[in-house]
């Protein structure tokens, strides 16, 4: 992903931030095997569950997508983790092999 790409996400959670929107922000912290996103990759996500940027190309993005509804309510980070050892792997579309650490955290 381009610095480029990452810099529009970090933006657009400004400016969901800044519209009074409830915000999340996921960042990949770690990545093993065939993860397709770079540590350091964003997606950021609204209340409403409207959501921008990727954290893995879509493997793991709607499971994502649902833990930050949670995390924008009760205010506490979370560390996910998605992997083909983890019983989610089918399920999220993991199952090429690799393992991926996302911490999730509300902005606002």
């Amino acid at each position: 992903m381009s610095e480029t790409i990452e810099f529009d996400v970090l933006k657009t959670a400004e400016a969901w931030a800044a519209d009074g929107r409830r915000v999340a922000l996921a960042t990949v912290v770690e990545t093993w095997g065939s993860a397709p996103r770079p540590t350091g990759s964003h997606l950021v996500i609204d209340s409403d569950g409207n959501f921008e940027g990727s954290v893995s190309g879509g493997c793991v993005e709607g499971a994502v997508v649902a833990e930050a509804a949670d995390i924008i309510e009760a205010g506490e980070p979370r560390m996910l983790e998605f992997g083909v050892a983890d019983e989610t792997a089918w399920r999220v579309g993991l199952s090429c092999g690799g393992r991926i650490r996302v911490y999730v955290e509300r902005v606002n």
